[in-house]
């Protein structure tokens, strides 16, 4: 397969590895852009950064809450600027309302519930697209349902570019946000070791092990290793294994359980993940108005 500039270009923005070396990786991936970031990594070239973790489009996440539902939503701007506008942010509460108030339970669903005023949802949207000026899109969104033993934790953070709603049992609202905060701020990708997919980490065990024999360890040594990387990999990406922000000598799951409950939900928005990145030319967009094109 030939490995095109682009190609490297990608792989470079992706990974940090510089240029030869991605190239490298391409030929010896075959083209297989997941495969050559596994190959950086197994050399120690790049970190384990993937594309999809890469903050992209612009836009706000809210989380909307009422008695023992909650519904947490994403919609997308082109622009940071547009993000911040009252008739985008209005039209973001009048969504997250009207699911709320609705049956809907999944985004199919969701456009077409019927607003106050400005009737479907996604009509709400075509129309807000044309009296703004750019591309809007309602991208995502999760209902939450808890029991009456159970309590919501919310927390936004940068007015809404990560939203977090975390479910816990047993503990007071207080407790639940300080999980939620975890949440924002740690950016786990599950709730516990049992949500990962076994193909996840197989692969991360693969790649743990490739690591390991690269620095000429014992094939013995290497395995035990492995495991111990495996453990942290989980401390990583599992909220209640994460070491608490608040108390580091103990993790998110026994500060939950002194407090008398248990985590039993998270929902993670942060905005623009997984998503290419709009590369605008500044200079050139204000010559293209100046010149009226």
């Amino acid at each position: 397969m030939e490995i095109t500039a682009l190609m490297v270009k990608e792989l470079r923005e992706t990974s940090g590895a510089g240029m030869l070396d991605c190239k490298k990786a391409l030929v010896e991936a075959n083209g297989d852009m997941e495969k050559a970031i596994d190959w950086l990594r197994e050399k120690g070239i790049a970190k384990a950064d993937k594309k999809a973790s890469r903050i992209a489009a612009e836009g706000l996440a809210q989380i909307f809450i009422n008695g023992n539902k909650a519904v947490v939503i994403e919609v997308n701007s082109e622009t940071d600027f547009v993000s911040k506008n009252a008739e985008f942010t209005d039209m973001i509460n009048v969504i997250g309302n009207a699911i709320l108030n609705s049956d809907a339970d999944n985004l199919e669903a969701a456009l077409e519930v019927n607003t106050p005023n400005d009737g479907k949802v996604s009509e709400l949207i075509v129309s807000k697209t044309a009296k703004i000026g750019e591309k809007l899109s309602f991208r995502r969104m999760e209902v939450v349902n808890k029991t009456d033993s159970e309590v919501f934790g919310a927390y936004l953070h940068m007015g809404g570019k990560i939203a977090s709603l975390i479910v816990c049992d047993g503990v007071s609202e207080e407790v639940a946000k300080d999980v939620a905060m975890q949440a924002a701020a740690m950016k786990p990708r599950y709730l516990q070791e049992t949500d990962v997919p076994d193909e996840e980490v197989a692969r991360e065990r693969e790649v743990l092990t490739e690591q390991a024999m690269n620095e000429g360890k014992p094939k013995e040594i290497a395995e035990k290793m492995v495991e111990g990387r495996i453990k942290k990999f989980f401390k990583e990406i599992c909220l209640v294994d994460q070491a608490f922000i608040k108390d580091g000598d103990i993790d998110v799951k026994t500060y939950v359980k002194n407090n008398g409950g248990t985590v039993t939900k998270m929902v993670r928005y942060e905005v623009g993940e997984g998503m290419e990145k709009r590369e605008d030319n500044f200079a050139e967009e204000v010559m293209n108005q100046v010149n009226g094109n």
